[in-house]
């Protein structure tokens, strides 16, 4: 018989709606990916999180491992630190394959629990160029 502890497991993200809410969140960069972060202005709900690797990182296999490579860094480690009625879309880049794992997770956390001053962000592409 298992023991069914109190344990707070981050929600998805799944539609283009919801993926292009959090946009007008804040972004926090990093070494290896872009964390989006928008307050639903719900706290008794779970976080959620999504992931993007668009096909400027690599083919198929190479955007597939990045993304189970983050999913594991946050089942892991990262969901502890997400805000209950936030949303996280992750947009990574080319560096999260080579990085280890390690980094990886330290890095996500550090991310993910930071808080930037300025809340708004000027509109632009998710890999910080401009339209």
């Amino acid at each position: 018989m298992t023991n069914q502890k109190d344990v707070r497991t981050a929600g998805r993200l799944k539609s283009r709606p919801e993926f292009l809410r959090v946009r007008e969140g804040e972004r926090r960069r990093g070494r290896f990916f872009i964390v989006e972060v928008l307050d639903r202005k719900s706290p008794e709900d779970a976080p959620r999180v999504g992931f993007t690797v668009t096909k400027k990182q690599g083919n198929s296999v190479e955007r597939n491992r990045i993304r189970r490579r983050l999913k594991e860094a946050v089942r892991l480690k990262a969901q502890f630190a997400m805000q209950p009625g936030h949303d996280y879309v992750i947009v990574a880049h080319r560096e999260a394959m080579s990085a280890s794992f390690d980094d990886l997770s330290k890095t996500l956390i550090a991310r993910i629990s930071s808080r930037q001053d300025k809340k708004s962000r000027p509109p632009g592409k998710s890999d910080g160029k401009q339209p």
